[in-house]
């Protein structure tokens, strides 16, 4: 008997990346949960980047050696995926450089 190969990680991780894409739509479309236009776009072009290129970043500090999408694609795809699970919960983007709370400044008797 001929030894099998051990599998190609390159080969498993676009293999992964694009079933996960799919089941993000899939969800979706038996949900009934309308994606934004972003969103769908989204989903269409990093499937279109992982079947032409193997991966869908350019810069490899974005991003593992044996990956297929980047962190923060991988992070809006569970997002997508969430929403279209019905699990959707509101974005967190923090408050900016607001103030964090105002401070009272009680006038001493004496200082008239």
């Amino acid at each position: 008997m001929r030894a099998k190969k051990p599998p190609d990680p390159r080969a498993q991780a676009r293999k992964a990346a694009l079933n996960a894409l799919k089941r993000a739509q899939r969800t979706a479309d038996k949900a009934g949960i309308q994606l934004s236009e972003w969103e769908g776009e989204f989903l269409g072009s990093v499937a279109q980047r992982i079947e032409t290129y193997g991966r869908a970043f350019g810069d490899p500090e974005k991003g593992g050696a044996g990956q297929a999408m980047s962190v923060n694609q991988t992070i809006k795809l569970k997002e997508i995926a969430a929403k279209a699970k019905g699990e959707r919960k509101p974005m967190s983007r923090g408050k900016g450089f607001g103030r964090r709370g105002r401070v009272k400044v009680e006038a001493v008797e004496g200082d008239e």
